[in-house]
């Protein structure tokens, strides 16, 4: 497995009111999260980089206003046409 390391100052820990744990972890999803809704990654993946089960990072992504289902317009219509 490969590494990515980013350097953070104590007084960020600080500031954030976190551990490092914390911190690790909540960098970890926000990259995750991030990926996910660019659609560079699917849910299985981000998940797996935030260290979680797919259903936990599907159901937090809200806290980073990010929807479960983001469809393309063309599927939206595709969609109710269906219906």
């Amino acid at each position: 497995m490969t590494q990515f390391v980013v350097e953070y100052s104590q007084r960020l820990l600080d500031a954030l009111h976190e551990t490092k744990a914390e911190y690790e972890q909540e960098a970890k999803m926000a990259m995750a999260v991030r990926l996910f809704a660019l659609h560079r990654i699917s849910s299985g993946v981000a998940a797996k980089l935030a260290g979680m089960e797919r259903v936990s990072f599907l159901l937090a992504l809200h806290r980073y206003g990010v929807a479960m289902i983001d469809p393309e317009e063309d599927e939206l219509y595709s969609d109710l046409e269906s219906v």
